[in-house]
């Protein structure tokens, strides 16, 4: 185990996540989200496995997972559908894990997500694009597990705005709604509580497409020809799990954490994170999700560090606190990935 670079709030390291989870204290973990390669038809270059072996593999961590965990903490598994391989039907590997991760490991569902991303390219080619049998997969399972029944979260951290109709009707709700009786037999009154939740119950359908092109992050990729990860998951999916889930200062830890949005996410919120890679390149270049321009020689001497393995771990803490790192409040990124 390797430690990359640090900051006030976080350490990334190179290492085998299953080995880094053992060596964890129990009941240390506020929150543990992350998106591991998935089980996917074709080898990816970031490590996947395949798919009659992918739900045992899983399921190695999971058991360190549950026992890591505060019981108060949450597990975030964001986890991509796929089909079976050469067949145009749906393989069930996603939700096997779902299954056993419940019922061996001793986790409880607490809700269930579907991230959908308008953006997703059509696939498989051959039953999407050519055949034109099935139509595309826009959307993950994203599974929150506990570790009991009642895991920390508040839904007023997450309120989403009302909608323009709803303002009004909240305005004066004699004038726009009558008390009335739905199908199901549910009662809705006229009583909406004049806004005091000051937003709207979010839905368990998060809908961020993941269509950067241009970020930071990506442009200095180009720039210093380093390894951009391939499969980087939007900022907001973090963002949304990490104010829902934890409070200032937790600790938010991610094992597949590939160009390290999680730790972005979590340094930007004030939590305690963990950042847990295999691939050093990749690790390398998430530092630049740290950075902002205009970029300097402190900027370029951090990077080549990094990549030199010189005077590791490179701590950035220095950097932040004289503003030279993208991490003031009002530079929250409005979409990134």
């Amino acid at each position: 185990m390797i430690e990359l670079y640090r900051t006030n709030l976080g350490n990334a390291y190179i290492c085998d996540s299953l080995h880094f989870l053992k060596s964890l204290s129990p009941s240390s973990v506020d929150l543990l989200i992350t998106s591991p390669p998935f089980a996917l038809q074709r080898k990816k270059e970031y490590g996947n496995e395949e798919q009659d072996k992918y739900v045992d593999w899983l399921l190695q961590f999971g058991y360190e997972i549950f026992r890591v965990l505060k019981e108060t903490g949450s597990f975030v598994l964001d986890l991509g559908g796929s089909y079976k391989k050469g067949k145009p039907v749906r393989s069930l590997y996603n939700y096997r894990v779902l299954i056993r991760l419940c019922d061996e490991c001793g986790f409880s569902l607490a809700e269930e997500f579907f991230w959908h991303n308008p953006a997703k390219l059509p696939s498989p080619i051959e039953w999407v694009n050519k055949r034109k049998i099935r139509v595309k997969d826009s959307v993950n399972t994203v599974w929150w597990f506990s570790k009991t029944e009642y895991p920390k979260a508040n839904v007023r951290n997450i309120l989403v705005p009302y909608s323009a109709r709803m303002k009004k009707l909240l305005e004066d709700p004699e004038s726009f709604y009558k008390p009335t009786t739905r199908p199901s037999g549910h009662g809705i009154s006229s009583s909406f509580g004049k806004g005091e939740n000051k937003g709207a119950i979010p839905a368990n359908l998060l809908q961020y497409p993941n269509t950067d092109s241009n970020s930071l992050y990506l442009r200095l990729c180009k720039r210093y020809s380093a390894k951009k990860h391939p499969a980087r998951f939007p900022i907001k999916l973090p963002y949304f799990f990490i104010d829902f889930l934890t409070e200032p200062n937790d600790l938010v830890l991610d094992i597949f954490a590939g160009s390290n949005t999680t730790g972005e996410a979590a340094e930007r919120k004030g939590r305690r994170w963990i950042a847990c890679e295999i691939d050093k390149d990749y690790l390398s270049s998430s530092i630049f999700r740290f950075f902002d321009e205009p970029i300097i020689r402190q900027h370029e001497e951090v990077y080549y560090n990094l990549i030199n393995g010189k005077d590791l771990p490179v701590d950035i803490s220095n950097l932040i606190a004289q503003g030279a790192l993208n991490l003031n409040a009002s530079a929250l990124p409005v979409d990134s990935s």
